[in-house]
């Protein structure tokens, strides 16, 4: 055993080698840089596709909603039309930022009582991952049209083109994409639709470098390009996503969706070290990482060091406050009074401070604010004009409910699945409601500047993950690529 020793030393890259510049190990990256646009997505394809809109003329909008429908093809295990989209985006004419709720609501013609007999009769205390129940109206098609009417320079043509031949024609599925996907096959191949004959090849998952093809997902983003997102709520997609919930038992109807609106909300902010983070307001969880940043701000925490046990104690612990809170209040603010500016106030921050010890705490409740009224991708671009797009966007748990219609290509979103049961809870299901949502995109000013457009991925780790973006970069200094590469904690 000690010859490995010598042949540790005989190939040093096998040991971790500190940064030439920074002197830190995880620092191993240069950052990426660029004059006169940007495009950052999970795949390359999806950022070449971003990046040759920009060349056409495209705008920021006009580069991430091509970069998104592309991904709903590449990536269909954690996005696609069939879910729900947010969107924070700075335009360089206004100099203001613009927030974006484009998630659905559950159908109307489903009661809590109703619910509560269907996950009877499947003998089920709450809503399944899986099956028509948990299924809600796809918000995305509407978050396109809501950014593109307002933001977007090229035609419906141009912008989907692109995604419209990568799915006619074929794409090479990535690694870790064909993994998911050979996870999701045999829990959703048995849901209503067309899963199988849509997202297998000879009914299994297709592998890794396997050219993958969606005609039924060309056609339908084809038709949403000659006739504008409108058709998908209330156009021939639409009847047809009626007719095939009425044959299979589902609740969708087209009043559904010919009600749905995307909602352009204000984003909200706290200052942390100088610098103002922004999140969308609920029902998406945003402001958990807003609260987090007003309890840290209380903290000297770069005294604490990177990743010790000191500061992963204060992490946590505040994490663990603010989940209580994002339990308790966080829900659809159209049906639910949710104290966002009594969650946010310095004062209450000082307030649930002082519940941190030296010790982890067992159990904690919920505070008192005032009151005042999966899977997941995430994308950002960068136009030559100076505007960005911080986006988000997903089916929920993996692949989604499994529910896919005959011929459309793509798979509805299970994000119903989180709404609770209980009456007296704010998230409670009720007809032509939004569920409580884990995607958020986030946004950083300086100075009534934009300084960066940023978030992460994984359901309850995103505010979590934006937090730690923030220290690192204002609390440890670190650049950029270094925030995003340096090793992250999650409490559970």
């Amino acid at each position: 055993m000690f010859r490995i020793v010598p042949f540790l030393l005989a190939f040093p890259l096998l040991i971790a080698q500190p940064d030439r510049i920074t002197g830190r190990s995880f620092a191993t990256r240069s950052e990426v840089i660029a004059q006169n646009g940007m495009v950052a997505t999970s795949q390359p394809l999806a950022t070449q596709i971003g990046l040759e809109i920009l060349r056409q003329g495209g705008s920021a909008v006009d580069a991430a909603i091509a970069a998104n429908a592309a991904l709903g093809l590449m990536e269909p295990t954690g996005n696609g039309i069939g879910g729900d989209l947010f969107a924070i985006v700075w335009d360089a004419e206004t100099q203001k930022l613009y927030g974006l709720n484009a998630s659905g609501r559950s159908p109307r013609g489903l009661s809590l009582q109703g619910m509560r007999a269907e996950l009877k009769k499947l003998g089920r205390t709450s809503i399944p991952p899986y099956g028509h129940l948990p299924v809600s109206v796809p918000g995305t098609v509407s978050g396109w049209d809501a950014l593109h009417g307002k933001f977007g320079k090229l035609p419906w043509s141009k912008v989907l083109a692109p995604a419209i031949g990568y799915a006619r024609n074929g794409f090479p599925l990535s690694e870790l994409i064909a993994y998911y996907w050979h996870l999701s096959v045999p829990k959703l191949s048995k849901q209503p639709g067309a899963f199988v004959e849509t997202f297998t090849i000879n009914g299994q998952a297709p592998r890794k470098g396997e050219i993958f093809k969606n005609p039924a997902l060309a056609d339908t983003l084809s038709l949403i390009a000659e006739k504008g997102p409108g058709v998908f709520y209330n156009g021939a997609l639409a009847d047809k996503m009626d007719a095939f919930f009425r044959e299979t038992g589902g609740y969708l109807r087209k009043v559904d969706f010919q009600e749905h609106r995307a909602t352009w909300v204000d984003p909200v902010s706290v200052n942390y070290r100088g610098y103002d983070v922004y999140e969308l307001p609920p029902n998406g969880q945003g402001i958990a990482a807003l609260q987090m940043l007003q309890i840290l701000a209380l903290h000297d925490v770069k005294a604490l060091g990177h990743n010790t046990p000191e500061f992963l104690h204060l992490m946590t612990e505040t994490k663990k406050l603010v989940f209580e809170d994002r339990a308790r209040y966080y829900a659809d603010m159209s049906m639910s009074r949710v104290p966002v500016a009594g969650l946010l106030a310095p004062d209450y921050a000082r307030a649930r401070n002082k519940l941190i010890g030296p010790r982890a705490a067992r159990r904690i409740e919920a505070g008192n604010p005032a009151l005042e009224q999966g899977d997941t991708i995430y994308l950002t671009t960068a136009d030559s004009a100076g505007n960005m797009v911080s986006l988000i966007q997903s089916n929920y748990r993996g692949m989604g409910s499994g529910v896919c219609v005959p011929g459309m290509g793509f798979i509805f979103q299970d994000r119903g699945e989180l709404f609770s049961l209980e009456e007296e809870h704010r998230n409670v299901y009720a007809p032509g409601k939004r569920p409580f949502h884990t995607i958020i995109p986030a946004f950083v000013m300086k100075d009534g500047k934009p300084f960066m457009s940023f978030g992460v991925m994984g359901g309850a780790m995103q505010p979590q993950g934006h937090v730690q973006i923030m220290v690192n970069l204002l609390d440890f200094g670190m650049g950029l690529q270094e925030a995003g590469d340096s090793a992250r904690w999650r409490h559970m």
